[in-house]
């Protein structure tokens, strides 16, 4: 009878170390969503022949090392070269981060110009790299910022990873007042396993009072329009970006310890909008 109990009392406490609390807010009651009537208008499922490059016609490239290395102090320069940047012929997209001696090339998509929605749905399904420097993400940004700048025209974090913490993604926004080093932001871990071993589902849901953040369909964040210090900029079309990039003030450096290559492999993207 004790072994008996003993076990519920170990099975309760790992059940209760895996929660994601939030002040204020019982899990149950965080979880129930307004019904939603989700209706596809976007997706890429990179169903292409091994070596073919992302779709023309709904992405484009990033090229080059950036000013100040993107903003960020990365070391990576993107190319659309194949080997940094193709299908591999079994329905994923790679995006594989290479290092010849103290370089390193990587590549960057994204929909600009392509595809942009003002709320709905967004959701990637995909594998991360791992390893000391390295930061993949997918994320959004406001459509208009080719006639405002940054953080002016927000951005949306679905999913970002410090390749030095494997088991944690994070999602954030910035906008004006919230923004680089002070984002809105919140952190998710996988108890006893990582992100780089099998693919997941990074998502956000989004609408003109909140942006709910999502692992795998759970619920782990609601940023509110009230919750943000400063301007609210997320009532405008947002288009979609994926990358790694190699170092950079978010991750720091590689160290002798991070292997190379590494790849980010991405399953799919999809983009819903709510008919309700």
């Amino acid at each position: 009878m004790l072994s008996i109990e003993r076990h519920i009392l170990s099975v309760a406490l790992l059940l209760l170390g895996s929660m994601v609390f939030f002040p204020g807010c019982e899990v149950d009651e965080f979880q129930k969503l307004d019904e939603r009537n989700w209706q596809l208008t976007w997706s890429d499922e990179f169903d292409g022949a091994a070596g073919e490059s992302p779709d023309p016609e709904k992405w484009v490239y990033d090229l080059g090392r950036g000013d100040n290395g993107w903003g960020n102090e990365e070391l990576q320069v993107y190319t659309d070269a194949p080997e940094n940047i193709s299908m591999d012929g079994e329905g994923n997209l790679v995006i594989t981060a290479l290092q010849s001696g103290n370089s390193y090339t990587s590549a960057r998509i994204k929909t600009l110009g392509r595809f942009a929605q003002q709320y709905g749905r967004f959701e990637a399904r995909l594998k991360t790299p791992y390893g000391p420097g390295l930061w993949p993400a997918f994320w959004m940004m406001g459509a208009n910022i080719e006639t405002v700048s940054w953080p002016q025209c927000g951005e949306i974090d679905i999913m970002e990873l410090r390749g030095q913490e494997p088991h944690i993604i994070h999602g954030s926004i910035h906008g004006p007042g919230y923004f680089g080093g002070n984002p809105i932001t919140k952190g998710y871990s996988l108890d006893r396993a990582r992100f780089d071993n099998e693919f997941h589902l990074f998502a956000v849901e989004w609408d003109e009072d909140k942006i709910d953040f999502f692992v795998d369909d759970f619920l782990y964040q609601r940023i509110l329009r009230d919750d943000v210090p400063g301007e609210w900029v997320f009532n405008q079309p947002f288009f979609m970006l994926l990358n790694v990039a190699v170092g950079g003030n978010y991750v720091g450096f590689p160290t002798a310890d991070t292997p190379f290559p590494q790849r980010m492999t991405v399953d799919y993207v999809r983009v819903y909008q709510n008919a309700n």
